[in-house]
């Protein structure tokens, strides 16, 4: 019994730093975090306002300086109930700017215009 729970704290110690890593990592990478200093609401805060105005899965995110608001959102894909949506919360106040069906058309144009943003500010 004492081997068991010694080997089940070693593995726990072990992996505790993997996981935590882990979860960093999003936090640090998404599209857009260089701006977060920028922002009054935590990515954190803005992932839990996207779900409780639409629960499903957040697939993709971002923030971005768009029209709407103090001009400054994370902009959340949430897949619910096997629909896209496009979910925009307000990075100063933490408002629902945007909570609608994303359709193919505009996932399109979006994809299109973070390729031309690509293309005109290539990272070194």
């Amino acid at each position: 019994m004492l081997k068991t729970l010694t080997l089940a704290a070693a593995v726990l110690a072990l992996s505790a730093p993997a996981v935590l890593a882990t979860a960093k990592a999003p936090a640090e990478t998404y599209k857009g975090h260089e701006l977060a200093k920028q922002a009054t609401i935590p990515l954190a805060n803005a992932r839990a306002i996207a779900l409780k105005a639409r629960p499903g899965k957040i697939t993709d995110q971002e923030l971005e300086k768009e029209s709407g608001g103090s001009g400054l959102r994370y902009s959340f894909d949430v897949t619910s109930r096997g629909k896209s949506y496009e979910v925009g919360i307000d990075a100063m106040s933490g408002k629902v700017l945007e909570n609608a069906v994303e359709t193919a058309a505009q996932e399109k144009a979006e994809a299109r215009t973070e390729r031309h943003e690509r293309e005109a500010h290539p990272k070194p």
